[in-house]
């Protein structure tokens, strides 16, 4: 059996999602492929050994260039902060590497399509990290719709609502500096119901939005660990540079229309990415908080007897889940990492598409732009035209 050597750059909050379903892959996925966590990259020598021992790497490299160019490595994992995105899958692309990108693919669309072209370039396979669409109840959406159920498709509504950085003492980590991350609740919230709704509906036409930032500025970070972070009691303050809510509307290419929301100021709402889509004969209703149900809607049931039915989604025929649990022992954010990362591993094996690909990451950077410009402009604007 071959062995598929992963090396991966950064080792926090996505970092840990990361190793932690290469370590259960192999426990309930079959695979041709033995997967091998080879090396763990991060700046600070200390926090990186200490992350590979606790994550279960075999060693530690302090410079992603090594880590890029080793013979050993088959497989770049990049779960660092978005800045660093480029430069590494550039890296990686030129000495040959697989690699799998978490979400945004980069800080622009001209970075993002950069990342396209040196991949296909160099003919390695290349995924983004929209962990939400394997969701099984998300796959048994898309499959309902791809089935006709719903008919022609009329709306698709989405939200991501958190509440973390209400408080305005809360420090400005690196998601709220904008060289960082790039965007702030478009990029981090809003991109996974893009992509959802370009994987349930479709690409989209035309969009506008608008945007805000309710604090302005923020205490200057000490010291980061995940999402969190903490300031002095003195610290100085500086600008907030990103959106702290986006909403935006959009006409699909198919005709049907979208409403988008993200935001970080919704008091009570954790992690609350939610969707709807309606159409001529049916609907269906998801919420990532409840990920095990999906909330299904048919006009084709009889008069006096239709209603929303929830179908719990952890029956073996549903997807994914012949390889978890009985039915009704549910699963959770964790496994939606291993169903992706199994997908990754089988494009190399069977040396076909990667989906999601680089290329859905530059489709979602894609409609980022034009809503940010629309904003600008305070006007439409047509998705391809940039």
């Amino acid at each position: 059996m071959k062995t598929l050597n992963f090396g991966i750059v950064g080792y926090k909050f996505m970092g840990k999602a990361h190793s932690n379903a290469l370590s259960r892959l192999p426990m309930f996925f079959e695979t041709d492929m033995a997967i091998r966590k080879k090396a763990l990259c991060g700046r600070d020598k200390e926090w990186a050994e200490q992350a590979a021992q606790t994550l279960g790497w075999d060693e530690v490299e302090t410079d992603w260039r090594k880590l890029v160019a080793r013979d050993d490595i088959d497989v770049i994992d990049i779960t660092a902060p978005s800045n660093f995105h480029k430069e590494i899958a550039l890296g990686a692309a030129q000495h040959g590497k697989h690699i799998f990108c978490e979400k945004p693919l980069a800080l622009n669309l001209a970075d993002a399509r950069e990342m396209l072209d040196a991949a296909n370039a160099a003919g390695v396979k290349h995924q983004i990290g929209f962990n939400y669409r394997f969701a099984p109840a998300l796959v048994l959406a898309k499959q309902l719709i791809d089935q006709g159920k719903l008919g022609k498709i009329f709306h698709f509504r989405g939200s991501f609502l958190q509440d973390w950085i209400i408080d305005p003492e809360f420090p400005k980590v690196w998601r709220l500096d904008k060289k960082v991350c790039g965007s702030g609740s478009l990029g981090d919230l809003g991109a996974h119901v893009i992509d959802a709704a370009r994987y349930l509906v479709g690409d989209m036409k035309t969009v506008t939005g608008m945007s805000k930032t309710f604090v302005k500025e923020r205490p200057v970070v000490e010291r980061m660990t995940g999402l969190s972070g903490k300031a002095a009691a003195d610290a100085p303050r500086e600008a907030v540079d990103v959106d702290d809510a986006t909403s935006f509307v959009c006409e699909f290419e198919n005709g049907a229309l979208g409403l988008f929301e993200a935001t970080r100021f919704a008091q009570g709402h954790k992690n609350d990415m939610s969707l709807e889509v309606n159409g001529e004969k049916g609907s269906i209703r998801f919420e990532f908080e409840r990920m095990n149900e999906l909330h299904y809607f048919s006009a084709s049931d009889e008069p006096g007897e239709q209603g929303w039915r929830l179908i719990q989604v952890s029956e073996g025929i549903h997807p994914y889940w012949s390889h978890w649990w009985p039915t009704g022992h549910v699963i959770g954010f964790p496994e939606t990492f291993c169903h992706q990362l199994y997908e990754f591993v089988q494009s190399i094996e069977q040396d076909k598409p990667c989906v999601p690909s680089f290329e859905d990451g530059v489709k979602c950077a894609q409609i980022m732009e034009a809503v940010d410009l629309s904003i600008d402009r305070r006007a439409w604007v047509d998705v391809d035209s940039l």
